[in-house]
């Protein structure tokens, strides 16, 4: 049980650590791409076939 007075607040750290890297990365327009996707869908190629 004296284990979990080291466990929890670790854990809340991390998870505080994790949250402000995502709200860093969504503030910084890191997930924008509005065109590419539209873009993405109507072009003949595909990725994931070797370039020559």
């Amino acid at each position: 049980m004296n284990v979990l007075v080291y466990l929890i607040p670790a854990s809340l750290i991390l998870g505080g650590l994790g949250l402000l890297g995502f709200l860093f990365t969504m503030r910084s327009n890191q997930y924008d791409d509005p065109d590419g996707n539209a873009e993405r869908i109507l072009s003949g190629e595909y990725d994931d076939a070797p370039k020559e």
